[in-house]
């Protein structure tokens, strides 16, 4: 139910949706939606918990496996977002969507928002992690940054994706940051180094 609730949701963003809508999108009654939830904002609350961990979970399932490299993980996690968030292609996310609507007047939003942004970019961090262990990043990287790279660069991919770029551009913008930051500068020893960068006086 609180899928379905949800999804009522995320088409329509929060003051779209009416309780009426709710009552069509999970079959129960006003009274029980009241009864089990105590309002549309109690039910809204508890969708996003539910879509947030669903999202966060595809996530860690995607770059958390054994298969290929880190690297490669990354790029084929970035590939299917450039499938799935272009025109068309799959409903909204609901914590994103949350997040621009109500991010900043809704403090039980923004704190459901701000800990989900922590975790993807934990798990961003440890498969970051990963590749600078075997090498396919040098010591010096700035694992942190890297991060929250990738996470902005996803949560931004989902975003102009709804507002209709197509996929053959998602997949470009995936490719081209990826093989940006392998191919960023490099340190004495080789190494892809974002500290020593953002340091560097700007022109």
């Amino acid at each position: 139910m609180l899928a379905l609730a949800g999804e009522a949701f995320s088409a329509n963003g929060f003051g779209g949706t009416t309780m009426d809508d709710l009552v069509r999108a999970t079959g129960l009654g006003k009274q029980s939606l009241y009864n089990a939830f105590e309002g549309k904002h109690s039910l809204f609350l508890r969708a996003l918990t539910s879509d947030t961990a669903d999202a966060i979970a595809a996530v860690d399932e995607a770059l958390g496996t054994d298969e290929g490299t880190p690297l490669s993980r990354i790029r084929a996690h970035l590939l299917k977002l450039a499938i799935t968030y272009s025109a068309g292609n799959s409903k909204n996310v609901l914590f994103t969507k949350a997040t621009v609507e109500l991010g900043d007047r809704d403090e039980d939003v923004a704190r459901s928002a701000l800990h989900a942004y922590e975790d993807l970019r934990r798990i961003y961090r440890n498969c970051l992690a990963e590749a600078q262990t075997l090498g396919e990043l040098g010591e010096d990287a700035d694992l942190d940054g890297l991060a929250s790279f990738f996470l902005a660069l996803t949560r931004g991919m989902e975003v102009i994706g709804r507002a209709g770029i197509a996929r053959a551009e998602l997949t470009g913008i995936a490719t081209t940051a990826l093989d940006s930051i392998v191919a960023a500068p490099h340190s004495a020893e080789g190494s892809w180094n974002s500290k020593e960068a953002s340091n560097q006086p700007s022109r």
